[in-house]
């Protein structure tokens, strides 16, 4: 992977397409007719409704341009180039904290799909690089601030 690439499963790439298009057709849109009202209102020079319009639309426009730089680089993790067998970018496997005897399904991803909210971690975090290559069965050791936690491979699924 060059240093520049930014790897996305399917899904990832569909909500960034998505969400590109949503910030360029109706967004902007929006932003744009706020502004028109805002000037509406008279002198712009302390029209805080200007002001207030003005930043959110620049904040859309450098997340347009964030989007579309990071489409123009992205790898799509293809289901046919994953193995069944081994924990790869794109695959969901569930797994047993040893030392608290818990257990947790994950899906690993790219960095920029990333949200431990959806259980959704990167293959850059320690767990993820750590499980990278596992099969079922196998028992990894992943440093965390606390010292070492060890982690076995229950199950590999594709997501």
């Amino acid at each position: 992977m060059s240093e520049n690439e930014v790897l996305l499963t399917a899904e990832g790439l569909r909500n960034y397409e998505r969400e590109l298009d949503e910030l360029k057709r109706v967004r902007r849109q929006e932003i744009a007719e706020r502004i028109k009202q805002a000037i509406e209102y008279g002198d712009i020079s302390e029209n805080s409704e200007y002001d207030s319009a003005k930043n959110e639309q620049a904040f859309i426009e450098q997340r347009i341009t964030e989007l579309e730089r990071m489409l123009r680089k992205a790898t799509i993790i293809r289901e046919d180039d994953i193995p069944s067998d081994e924990i790869a970018l794109g695959m969901q496997v569930r797994v047993m904290l040893l030392d608290k005897n818990q257990e947790f399904s994950y899906t690993i991803v790219g960095s920029m799909e990333a949200n431990p909210l959806k259980k959704r971690i990167s293959n850059e975090s320690p767990l993820g690089k750590a499980l990278l290559g596992k099969r079922a069965g196998d028992v990894v050791d992943v440093a965390i601030p606390a010292g070492i936690s060890k982690y076995q491979v229950l199950e590999i699924l594709r997501s």
